[in-house]
This record gives C-alpha cells, sequence and structure tokens, in this order.
C-alpha cells in the first residue's frame, strides 16, 4: 500500500466528512436565502437579498439605538411566580426556567436608560425571545419600572414592541396588564413626557390594544405585522377578503395609524432627531411658562 493510499486519501476523507456547524448560518424567514449569521448581525439582521428586517433580541436591540457604551440596564422588580399554578404539557415554572436559559432574560421585558444621538431616553424592549414576547405580571411590573424612571428623570420613553399578546399560564392575571399599562402612559402624557412607540414584527393581541397604540409618535420597521388578531381570524369573522398588506406597517402608514415606517439602519438618527426637537419643544415650554 504506498504512501498516498495510507496517509494522503484518510487526510483527504476526513476533511470531507467534517460537518458544517449549524450556527454558521441561517434562512431569511421571507425569501428563504441561506445567511451567515456574521454577515447577518454586520447587517444589524437586515437581509440583504429581499431587505426583509429579521427579529432582533434585547441586548442587539439596545446596542443598535443607544451612543456606543451610553447605556445602563435596569433591574427590574419581582413579581409573583406561577400566580395560578399553571399546568399543560409542563409546568408553567418549568417553561419559565427553559426560557430564562435560553434566552438569558428574566422576563419579556428589559429597560435601559442612555442616550441616542446625544439624547437622553429610557428605552424598553420587549423580548420575543422569552415566551413569545407575551405579557405577564413581571412584564406588567417592568412596564410601570421604566414609565417610573422616565417620569423620574423627565426624560422621553421609547418602547420596541414585539409580542404574541398575553401570556395564557397567568389568565386574567395577564389581561390586566393591559390597563396597568395604560395607566403608566397616563402618568407621562400628564407629565408632559414624550412617548414613542417602535413597532417590530410582530406586534399583536393585547399589546396591540394597550399601550403599543397609545404612543405620541408611531414608528414601524417595514413589512412589520401589527394587528390586534391574525388575518385568517378576521377573514373567518367578516366572511371578506382582507386588503392586500393588511396589517402590515406600510398599509397602516397610507392609512394614518402609523406615522413613520424606517429603515433598521436610519432607526437611530430618526429616533435621535425626534427626540431632539420633542426636547427644544419642552425647554420653550418651561421658559414660557
Amino acid at each position: 500500500m504506498s504512501w498516498l493510499t495510507q496517509y494522503v486519501r484518510p487526510k483527504i476523507q476526513g476533511f470531507l466528512k467534517k460537518e458544517v456547524p449549524d450556527n454558521l448560518w441561517k434562512n431569511c424567514s421571507s425569501c428563504g436565502q441561506m445567511l451567515l449569521i456574521k454577515d447577518l448581525e454586520k447587517n444589524l439582521n437586515i437581509c440583504p437579498h429581499c431587505g426583509h428586517h429579521m427579529r432582533a433580541s434585547v441586548v442587539q436591540r439596545f446596542e443598535w439605538t443607544f451612543d456606543s457604551d451610553s447605556y445602563t440596564r435596569l433591574e427590574l422588580p419581582k413579581a409573583a411566580v406561577d400566580p395560578l399554578q399553571f399546568k399543560d404539557k409542563k409546568k408553567y415554572t418549568d417553561r419559565l426556567k427553559d426560557n430564562k436559559t435560553k434566552s438569558q432574560l428574566d422576563e419579556s421585558i428589559a429597560v435601559a436608560h442612555g442616550t441616542i444621538e446625544g439624547q437622553k431616553a429610557v428605552v424598553a424592549v420587549m423580548a420575543f425571545e422569552f415566551m413569545a414576547g407575551t405579557m405577564g405580571t413581571a412584564f406588567g411590573e417592568g412596564f410601570l419600572a421604566a414609565a417610573r424612571l422616565a417620569l423620574l428623570q423627565k426624560t422621553p420613553l421609547v418602547v420596541f414592541t414585539s409580542s404574541g399578546g398575553a401570556r395564557m399560564q397567568e389568565g386574567m392575571l395577564s389581561l390586566m396588564q393591559m390597563p396597568r399599562t395604560v395607566i403608566a402612559v397616563e402618568m407621562l402624557k400628564e407629565a408632559q413626557i414624550p412617548y414613542i412607540v417602535v413597532f417590530t414584527d410582530p406586534t399583536t393581541g393585547g399589546v396591540t390594544a394597550s399601550f403599543a397604540m397609545l404612543g405620541d409618535i408611531h414608528i414601524a420597521e417595514p413589512n412589520a405585522l401589527i394587528g390586534f388578531a391574525g388575518p385568517r381570524v378576521i377573514e373567518n369573522t367578516v366572511h371578506e377578503k382582507l386588503p392586500e398588506g393588511f396589517q402590515r406597517a406600510e398599509y397602516l402608514l397610507e392609512h394614518g395609524m402609523v406615522d413613520i415606517v424606517a429603515n433598521r439602519k436610519e432607526l437611530r438618527s430618526t429616533l435621535g432627531k425626534i427626540l431632539g426637537l420633542l426636547s427644544n419643544k419642552n425647554q420653550s415650554s418651561e421658559k414660557v411658562a
């Protein structure tokens, strides 16, 4: 047996059999193109082929929104765990543990304060990676903490929405977070603190039916799904074919429900300009008073 068959051939075969790690590539959820994750993250999770804005983590949102090294995370108050002792295929407490491990988050909301294009702001981000961004009692506590911090610092509150709605494992307690968040928004409005909502894909259910639609300014990422019930549910209810692009950001912009549709790459500068204008307006109002 020659050197080629003894040494070279096994080396070549071993090289060809090496498997590519699963965490190097990702398929675009819109066009299906295979994308290198490293390049995708550099492009802010925007598909270079079709421009689809893919979902983002809490950490990514903070890094993309705040000025470099300018923000501080807020430790959120704790809430009762599994108040209804809910169990379906698995215990609610086990689901929470699994989601905490996978997402490295304690709940479906994270809050930080810092500067955006030099303008001070409090930012709350809904975490779709934690139980699909659903609202529970802990979420309500987190939202109230964000509003109170904005009131204390007299700085605008910016909320990034991404949610499947209420959390069924907490039943009526989850639905009660709708009026709680609305009260928090009213506190901001009474104090004349700007409240800006940024819709990301998807924003649905009780989130849309409460604090998400109460912003002073509504911004949305391109093609974001924004609605209460899903299109199929609505079609089955009204027995009519829905318009093309119904519940998408561009459709809502045309019908006055959204003020701006901003590409993710322009979002920080857009927020900075808006915050700057609102800051100047508040300063002028204080001088007149």
